[in-house]
């Protein structure tokens, strides 16, 4: 196989020593594996700066969508409403699971390159009591943009609504103070900026509103609430575990607070988007956000003016020289998009623009 470090937000590049972690086998019902989920929860409470009184930690079997198709199709009951606030391909998957579920909801649609507006989703909150959650992704992977949760969550809270955040891509890669900022559910993934690999996803839940959500769920296997109840028991998940991705993220987060925490990890992450969109600019290529509200997690970038590749070919041609990028996903640009997350340096940047050096000057860009 030809080895290759991936620049994507998740799945990304794991160190040697979290795969490593993957070689052992284990029990389902075994007291220490139990208790390696116990503390897995523990140590994702102090990452969102919370206390155990007011929060809890749910662990989810699947990917993030699973995650977060968890908590809306378990919190919000037949008689409650959903405003969604979508940027991107990831807020609007919030109404596919909305419409799957026959929930009641209404989106606000913002342009992929701007941030929605926390005085918009004010006035419709105003405007329909009958909301009564708002659902919203932090770092929209689609353009790479960064949203103003801080103050939409302001607004929500204000309005004595629940707050339900999409942080799939940010959580643990930048500090996210969620009961300082009146998040209730906040949910991520084992292979994000954690730096595990893929298996579950992982709920951050107010206790009250976790409690107040029993009965709700549209779902057996998704059902946020039973699944806590059977986890906080001993630590036992209700059904078959993801056990080897389990024993990786616990190792994942020991090697986070031994890189230093968030902080350490939030300035290597900017530091490598800063680096790589100076070299980029360097070579006339230019991001799709703009500075105010480009996220340090992955980026956008416009295709060179009149290229004649295709995105397949500036792939293979990375790929073979060590790296992985993304295609684009916005729709209404010609994007492709690139990720500094996971096992990635400054050398790796550095080698990166390098390559695409080259790639350009073999097709006379």
């Amino acid at each position: 196989m030809i080895q290759y470090k991936l620049l994507t937000p998740g799945p990304l590049t794991t160190t040697d020593t979290v795969k490593k972690e993957m070689m052992a086998d284990h029990c389902t019902w075994d007291d220490d594996y139990k208790q390696i989920t116990q503390k897995i929860r523990k140590e994702l409470l102090k990452l969102a700066h919370v206390s155990e009184e007011e929060y809890t930690a749910v662990l989810m079997q699947g990917s993030g969508s699973f995650g977060v198709e968890s908590v809306l199709t378990s919190v919000i009951g037949e008689d409650e409403k959903l405003l969604i606030v979508a940027n991107g391909a990831y807020g609007e998957r919030m109404a596919d699971i909305a419409e799957h579920a026959k929930m009641k909801y209404s989106i606000y649609k913002e342009e992929y390159d701007k941030i929605p507006s926390a005085e918009k989703v004010e006035e419709m909150l105003e405007a329909d009591p009958a909301i009564t959650h708002v659902a919203m992704v932090h770092s929209e992977t689609t353009s790479g943009i960064l949203n103003d949760i801080t103050a939409v969550a302001k607004v929500v809270k204000a309005a004595g609504k629940t707050m339900i955040v999409d942080a799939m891509s940010s959580f643990g890669g930048m500090e996210i103070p969620v009961g300082e900022l009146g998040i209730d559910f906040i949910v991520s993934s084992a292979n994000k900026c954690i730096q595990g690999v893929p298996g579950f996803s992982f709920i951050i839940c107010n206790r009250e509103k976790l409690m107040e959500s029993k009965g709700k769920a549209r779902s057996l296997a998704l059902d946020l609430y039973d699944q806590w109840k059977t986890m906080e028991k001993d630590g036992k998940w209700r059904f078959t575990s993801p056990t080897h991705t389990v024993l990786a993220f616990a190792k994942a987060l020991e090697e986070l607070e031994m890189e230093g925490g968030i902080p350490a990890r939030a300035k290597r992450y900017a530091d490598n988007n800063h680096l790589l969109i100076q070299k980029m600019e360097e070579m006339g290529i230019h991001t799709y956000i703009g500075a105010e509200h480009q996220g340090p997690i992955i980026t956008a970038f416009y295709y060179p003016e009149h290229h004649k590749f295709s995105f397949q070919e500036m792939y293979a041609y990375i790929k073979e020289r060590g790296y992985a990028i993304y295609p684009g996903k916005v729709t209404d640009a010609d994007t492709f998009r690139i990720g500094n997350i996971g096992e990635i340096y400054e050398e790796d940047i550095l080698k990166l623009c390098g390559i695409f050096k080259e790639f350009f000057a073999s097709i006379e860009v």
